[in-house]
């Protein structure tokens, strides 16, 4: 069992920039994947940003690549996403995830999931 905790989130005005941090606890993740998606309101549930907790892989969405950074920090188990220059279209929960089959792109590839943070972006 895996328990997500995030933090951070907010409201911004566009430009702006927030931090988001997702600490992970219980059983050993080290070969995790550990992807940050966001739902809004009647969309559906995506992959914004992911790593691979082991080799340090990125992959990001196209809509926030070079805005947005996902990192982690090993001793402390827990995975950041540092968003930059956000707009009003980011405005979204922001959900942390981790999957057991790398930086997979579906949500439902993710085992287990955080309780969701609201990022809101004012224009």
């Amino acid at each position: 069992q895996v328990q997500l905790v995030e933090s951070g989130g907010g409201l911004v005005q566009a430009g702006g920039s927030l931090g988001l941090s997702c600490a992970a606890s219980g059983r050993t993740f080290s070969s995790y994947g550990m992807g940050w998606f966001r739902q809004a309101p009647g969309k559906e549930r995506k992959l914004v940003a992911a790593i691979n907790w082991r080799t340090g892989y990125t992959y990001y969405e196209d809509s926030v690549k070079g805005r947005f950074t996902i990192s982690r920090d090993n001793a402390k188990n827990t995975v950041y996403l540092q968003m930059n220059s956000l707009k009003p279209e980011d405005t979204a929960v922001y959900y942390c995830a981790t999957s057991s089959r790398g930086v997979p792109r579906a949500w439902n590839e993710y085992d287990y999931w955080g309780q969701g943070t609201q990022v809101t972006v004012s224009s």
